[in-house]
């Protein structure tokens, strides 16, 4: 604040001629007001204040609403993954027994079989032996009248005593006329002419007798024997029926005989247990119409071929039948007892998925996600099955999937327990 300053004005100076009486000072003047700040520095600095605060505000309010929504964000991202976490079962393979049993149904035949037919074209004289008769190799079976044939017989054994008598009488001529050479009573052409007669009536012996032969056998067939020791399962003859000679033709077969002494039972064993079957296998088998009877067999051989439509290989189980109880054509159930070289995996029946692809199971990872794994089946027990490939002892698998599983969903493992339990 200001002091005010002292002034003075022309008639307050003593003039100098004269004397002034003595003067009483003035009065002092009132101290002045104080003078007022100035107002528009003070909406100023209330201004700048505002400035500085308000950012200051503004920027901590953004910096704990951005905190509140990473913490909000957290929260739902954990809430989600704990939801979106599939809970699961898991167990563990078992090994399954390293001997299997392979029930398949086979067909009984006979170990050989045959039809019996004419080598002649004739009419049957006479049939000895009926269906279900047992008859030994060598048996006759039937004989067939073939008249023509014994004719011509009778002919080409006359033909052959004709032929016989030509070559003695060509031998004597030849000897003579080598005699009459060593006189010169014959020339030398004469005596080759002889020499060559009696080769030509030699071969003509030779062809006569051959013509003999064949009809003596031709004639032999007009006997029809068994070829070999069964049992006689058809007869398609008659006496008096025209027989035709071979396999062809109307009343072609005479005879079907069937050797039962040892029985072929043929089964189809499936491609998963082909190669446990091998030569010298044991096998029991039942028949429908011998009820709580057991026959045992032994694996012969087998095609060493998997059938494309079937997927099965053929095999053929030889079993000895000496009282003739096994009858060709019946139906028989074949068991087998097979040592796997390869133990499979057991799983309960609950943890197969059946999909479009096939069958799968899910195995939780190390990363606790979902794999989706192809596998291969083996037998049914109901409760468990086998896996023949696809898992591993050490795998977790999900008990009881979910359809809506996918490849690389995570999961959290409950429980786990081993699959035989």
């Amino acid at each position: 604040m200001t002091q005010p300053s002292a002034t003075f004005t022309a008639t307050d100076q003593p003039s100098s001629g004269a004397e002034q009486p003595p003067q009483h000072p003035p009065p002092a003047p009132p101290p002045p007001a104080p003078e007022p700040r100035p107002q528009a520095s003070r909406p100023k600095g209330k201004r700048l204040l505002w400035f500085l605060v308000i950012p200051i505000v503004l920027a901590c309010s953004a910096l704990l609403a951005a905190r509140a929504r990473r913490a909000s964000n957290q929260t739902v991202v954990a809430t989600t993954k704990t939801l979106a976490t599939q809970n699961v079962s898991v167990v563990h393979a078992a090994l399954g027994s390293p001997v299997t049993d392979l029930t398949v149904p086979g067909t009984v035949q006979a170990f050989s079989e045959s039809p019996v037919y004419a080598r002649i074209s004739g009419y049957l004289r006479a049939w000895n032996a009926d269906i279900g008769a047992r008859v030994g190799k060598g048996q006759l079976l039937a004989v067939v009248d073939a008249p023509e044939v014994d004719q011509e017989l009778s002919r080409a054994r006359a033909m052959l005593t004709q032929a016989q008598a030509n070559l003695q009488l060509a031998s004597v001529t030849a000897t003579r006329y080598r005699d009459l050479i060593k006189s010169n009573s014959v020339s030398q052409q004469e005596v080759d002419n002889n020499n060559q007669n009696l080769n030509a009536q030699t071969a003509n012996v030779q062809a006569a007798s051959a013509e003999v032969r064949r009809l003596e056998q031709m004639q032999g067939f007009e006997k029809i024997y068994a070829p070999f020791d069964g049992v006689i399962t058809a007869r398609k003859t008659e006496v008096g029926d025209l027989i035709n000679a071979g396999n062809s033709g109307v009343g072609a077969e005479l005879f079907r005989i069937s050797n039962i002494a040892t029985m072929r039972v043929y089964v189809n064993v499936p491609e998963v247990y082909s190669e446990p079957m091998a030569r010298g296998v044991k096998a029991t088998m039942e028949i429908a119409s011998l009820a709580g009877r057991q026959f045992t067999g032994t694996v012969a051989r087998t095609s060493h071929a998997i059938g494309m439509s079937s997927r099965t290989m053929l095999t053929e189980v030889d079993v000895p039948n000496p009282k003739g109880e096994l009858v060709p054509g019946g139906y028989a159930q074949v068991h087998f007892h097979l040592a796997l070289k390869t133990v499979p995996l057991v799983l309960p029946g609950n943890t197969i998925l059946f999909q479009a692809e096939g069958p799968q199971v899910s195995v939780v990872n190390s990363q606790n996600r979902v794999e989706l794994r192809k596998v291969t089946l083996g037998r049914d027990f109901g409760n468990t099955i086998e896996i023949l490939s696809g898992v591993t002892q050490p795998d977790a698998v999900i008990a009881n999937p979910p359809d809506y599983l996918v490849d690389g969903m995570p999961v959290a493992v409950q429980t786990a327990q081993a699959a035989g339990k």
